[in-house]
């Protein structure tokens, strides 16, 4: 496809990019050396500099070589947003060894089966979930054990009343065995130590991270120094006006997703921002955040933003320090882009990326012309074509739905252990997506559906998206998503799930009317399903399979 979006890129952005041949640690070295004496680190009321933090990092790494870990090896982090994580990650970076980010809220089962798939042999984990990792550890090929209490950087005052408050739950009082390792311990036996240099190439393996496994079993996205490295520079590159050094970046997304690793954890720490952790989205703790800490860059999900465009008392809160938000991994309702810009006075663009992808690979420009209902352009240096959906082989025109296809320096080398899968997903240099998209003449691209979840209903094709589009736009409802479920008749029939704003009561009829009024007859949902929350992964995309696999459960 000619490239006919570069015309619509806003002024300062390029259309491509001389990437450095650093690594991802080279580049936080160069980032904590000439941002020494600022804070990078803000973890519930404790700050850590830079000069503080790569402290840390280097002793962390002094003591996993001391373990024999080396270049290559693998090192599962399960942990959540916290002071510990980015130290985990950064000194697994400097002595080459593979990060595998793992969910906090995973069960022993998925926990084995990532552990085994991805040949972890160390893991870094808290004391609250020590008891269920010494479980597994027989199944897996795990040989080192180093556990964290969640409480560790704390300031002191609030360590000591979250002792109190905790003092009789068994994360707190979990003694690790003579055979594993106190993070806090292993630190205070290397400090000052600094770890043995190794040579990191752009093509070395970085990170195998998991898919959510939303359709299905998890895959090991394998992603280069390279990938990660150049979604960095893409990223910053879009945001024309961000400041190195100044920005403050509201750290709700979770690290072990690749959305955010990259534009927070990596972003952020090689840009010389400061980071505020929080482990996890917490309305009110997140307004008080945002109103006493001032951030202004906030990645978020449209999840977090409906939120806090309906939290009651918002009008207590300043939160105006925002300056620029992208919102992914779920389609961006214009009714929440809007009300959000006006209760902050900054900037929310939809944009668009997969684990595959490191993640970005499109956005809507943040100053420049956006287009509502789509995810943008392309970042600098990324190609894409929509071929049909039965082959994959035709590149459809312009206005055609078909399936989208990436081509960029933040393409993955591909799944691990997965040969058959790399083999239809990776074709000619191209992956290809499972989303459903179409491109307008301007080269915007809109994501109609994810592949898996066209709904075939009496012959017709239906995108849920279109659908729960319309919904949102009804001022009772504040969540919606829309579902396929089996109908003897029609193949599937069309079930709208459906979470109220409060003290908002809403009829069936009322829904039928809505959509009636707004869509054509086939679109509109034969079913309805009010309900006081949907079910999402931990950073905030309704797991429309669970909602399917729950009728499937019911008509059994």
């Amino acid at each position: 496809m000619e490239k006919i979006w570069l015309n619509n890129y806003e002024p300062g952005v390029p259309h491509s990019i001389d990437y450095p041949s650093d690594s991802l640690y080279q580049l936080f070295q160069k980032s904590a050396q000439t941002y020494k004496q600022q804070p990078a680190i803000h973890f519930m009321g404790r700050e850590l500099t830079y000069g503080e933090l790569a402290s840390q990092i280097e002793s962390m790494a002094s003591a996993l070589t001391e373990l024999g870990i080396q270049k290559g090896d693998r090192i599962a982090i399960h942990l959540p947003n916290s002071t510990q994580f980015p130290i985990a990650f950064y000194a697994a970076q400097a002595i080459g060894a593979i990060v595998v980010p793992c969910n906090p809220l995973y069960v022993a089962r998925e926990m084995e089966y990532q552990l085994n798939d991805s040949g972890a042999e160390t893991i870094i984990t808290l004391t609250r979930f020590y008891k269920m990792i010494k479980e597994i550890q027989p199944n897996t090929s795990l040989k080192n054990i180093i556990a964290s209490n969640i409480k560790d950087y704390f300031p002191g005052f609030l360590k000591a009343l979250y002792t109190v408050a905790r003092e009789k739950k068994e994360g707190d009082r979990v003694k690790v065995a003579a055979e594993d390792y106190s993070f806090t311990s292993l630190i205070k036996k290397h400090a000052g130590k600094k770890p043995p240099v190794v040579e990191v190439a752009p093509d070395d393996r970085a990170v195998f991270l998991y898919t959510g496994g939303t359709t299905g079993v998890s895959k090991g996205a394998v992603l280069q120094q390279r990938n990660l490295v150049a979604n960095i520079y893409q990223v910053k590159s879009w945001c024309t006006d961000l400041r190195e050094g100044k920005e403050v970046a509201l750290a709700v997304l979770p690290f072990f997703h690749s959305y955010g690793l990259t534009t927070l954890l990596n972003l952020g720490l090689t840009s010389g921002g400061k980071l505020i952790l929080m482990p996890r989205f917490v309305l009110e703790d997140v307004l008080n955040a945002i109103d006493k800490l001032k951030p202004t860059l906030f990645p978020g999900v449209p999840t977090i933003y409906v939120a806090i465009n309906n939290a009651p008392d918002l009008h207590k809160y300043h939160i105006q320090s925002i300056r620029i938000c992208i919102s992914g991994a779920a389609p961006l309702p214009v009714e929440v882009q809007q009300q959000f810009e006006k209760n902050t006075g900054g900037r929310l663009v939809e944009g668009y990326g997969l684990s595959e992808t490191s993640p970005v690979t499109h956005a809507n420009p943040v100053y420049g012309k956006r287009k509502t209902g789509s995810i943008g352009l392309p970042m600098p240096d990324t190609e894409f074509k929509i071929v049909d959906v039965e082959t994959g082989e035709k590149e459809l025109p312009i206005g055609e739905i078909g399936e989208l296809c990436i081509r960029g320096p933040q393409v993955m080398e591909g799944y691990l252990n997965m040969p058959d899968e790399n083999a239809q997903s990776l074709r000619d240099g191209w992956f290809y997506t499972g989303d459903i998209a179409k491109v307008d003449e301007d080269g915007y691209t809109y994501i109609v559906d994810r592949k898996k979840d066209m709904v075939i209903a009496g012959g017709f094709n239906i995108y849920p998206r279109d659908v729960e589009e319309v919904l949102y736009t009804h001022p009772k409802i504040m969540e919606a998503a829309v579902a396929g479920i089996n109908d003897p008749y029609r193949g599937e029939t069309l079930k709208a799930y459906i979470v109220l704003k409060e003290g908002e009561t809403m009829t069936e009829e009322e829904v039928f009317e809505h959509c009636k009024a707004n869509l054509a007859a086939y679109k509109t949902p034969k079913l309805v399903e009010f309900r006081p929350e949907l079910p999402k992964t931990m950073i905030g995309k309704v797991l429309r399979r669970m909602l399917r696999e729950e009728e499937e459960k019911k008509n059994q």
